[in-house]
C-alpha cells in the first residue's frame, strides 16, 4: 500500500502526462496515471466524463466516440455527457455545463476532446490537471470544462483546421478512443473497489 500512495503523491507533479495510443502499455500506463490524478484530487467521488466534439467530423469525433464506448461499459460511478447520439459541442456545451453544476456537485469532472498538434505528435494522448479549454484550436471561445482533462492529437495543426479534423483518418481516432475509453472504464472500477 506504501509503493501505492508514493505513485499517487508523485502523479499530480508529472501531469500532465503524455503517451502514444499505440504504445504496447498504453492502457496500463494512463489508467495508473488517471486512476493515481483521481485519487489526490477528490477520493471517494464519483466521475462525470464531459466528451467534447462533434460526429460530424472525423477528427472532432473522438470525444464522442469515447463517450459512446463508455456509455456501453456502463462502470458505476462513472456518469457520460456526450455521445456519438447527444454530443456536447458549442452549441449546448454551457447548457451541459449546467446541468452538471446542479445535479453532479460532488465529483470530480473530467473534459475530453479532441486537438490538433505537431506532425510527430499526431496519436498522443494527453492527461492534465485543470480545465480543458475547447476550441481553442479553431478559435473558438468556450466554457471551460473539469478539474482534470484529456485530450488526443487527431492531426497536425496550424493551417486550415476544420478541414484539417474533416479529413483525419477514422481508424487513429477509433483506436485513441479505445485506448481513453478504457482507462477511463478500468479508472472507475479501481476507484469502486477502493470503497
Amino acid at each position: 500500500m506504501e509503493g501505492h500512495t508514493l505513485k499517487s503523491s508523485l502523479s499530480l507533479s508529472r501531469l500532465p502526462y503524455r503517451i502514444d495510443y499505440a504504445h504496447p502499455q498504453a492502457v496500463t500506463r494512463f489508467t495508473d496515471h488517471l486512476h493515481a490524478a483521481v485519487q489526490q484530487l477528490s477520493p471517494g467521488r464519483e466521475i462525470v466524463c464531459v466528451c467534447i466534439g462533434t460526429d460530424r467530423s472525423t477528427g472532432d469525433a473522438l470525444g464522442p466516440l469515447v463517450g459512446s464506448k463508455l456509455e456501453r461499459l456502463n462502470p458505476k460511478g462513472l456518469t457520460v455527457f456526450g455521445t456519438l447520439d447527444h454530443p456536447v459541442h458549442a452549441v449546448n456545451l454551457r447548457e451541459t455545463l449546467q446541468l452538471i453544476e446542479l445535479n453532479y456537485q460532488d465529483t470530480t469532472v473530467i473534459g475530453i476532446d479532441a486537438c490538433l498538434g505537431q506532425l510527430g505528435s499526431v496519436g498522443s494522448l494527453h492527461l492534465g490537471l485543470g480545465p480543458l479549454k475547447p476550441g481553442t484550436g479553431v478559435n473558438k471561445k468556450l466554457p471551460e470544462v473539469g478539474q482534470l482533462h484529456i485530450t488526443g492529437i487527431v492531426n497536425v495543426g496550424g493551417f486550415m483546421e476544420y478541414f484539417v479534423l474533416q479529413n483525419t483518418r477514422l481508424s487513429t481516432v477509433m483506436k485513441m478512443a479505445d485506448t481513453i475509453a478504457s482507462s477511463l472504464y478500468l479508472t472507475a472500477v479501481r476507484l469502486r473497489s477502493n470503497d
